[in-house]
């Protein structure tokens, strides 16, 4: 009994630990992606923590959709500057990574305007607008017609 209470006051420590990381100032930015929305919070002195949805962003994310999310931060060569607190809703895990990825990408902006042609030429600032068809009555997809039969 003593065991359980002992690891809820240190998940409590540690919740609070976390919550005292994303205090003071930040720069907000929006990304988006299919039906995924991110709205991204970019704190400055920080130690290279991506929080997403209250969790770390590798626990978030799968390994190749974590490569995603981290192309902006890498291609600027900030890895330990900012701390990032993500909120993400929407689509599925591909299309949030992408919007986190354009989120992270806008905050930089934000934070540093000369970074903007590095991120620009790599195409991390393009909106992808592309989202899915709607299926249409009488079809069985968005375009797929049922098989046409003489009799």
């Amino acid at each position: 009994m003593a065991e359980t209470k002992n690891t809820t006051k240190s998940a409590v420590a540690e919740e609070k630990a976390k919550n005292d990381i994303f205090k003071g100032r930040y720069i907000a930015a929006i990304g988006r992606r299919k039906r995924a929305i991110a709205q991204t919070r970019l704190y400055e002195k920080g130690k290279g923590v991506i929080i997403i949805n209250g969790m770390k962003a590798t626990d978030y994310f799968p390994a190749g959709l974590m490569m995603t999310v981290n192309q902006a931060i890498k291609l600027t060569g900030r890895n330990k500057d900012f701390d990032f607190s993500i909120m993400v809703s929407g689509g599925g895990k591909s299309g949030q990574s992408e919007a986190v990825r354009l989120g992270i990408s806008r905050a930089l902006i934000k934070f540093d305007p000369e970074l903007r042609p590095a991120l620009k030429a790599k195409g991390y600032l393009t909106r992808d607008s592309r989202e899915v068809e709607r299926k249409k009555p009488g079809l069985k997809k968005a375009r797929r017609a049922p098989q046409w039969s003489k009799r």
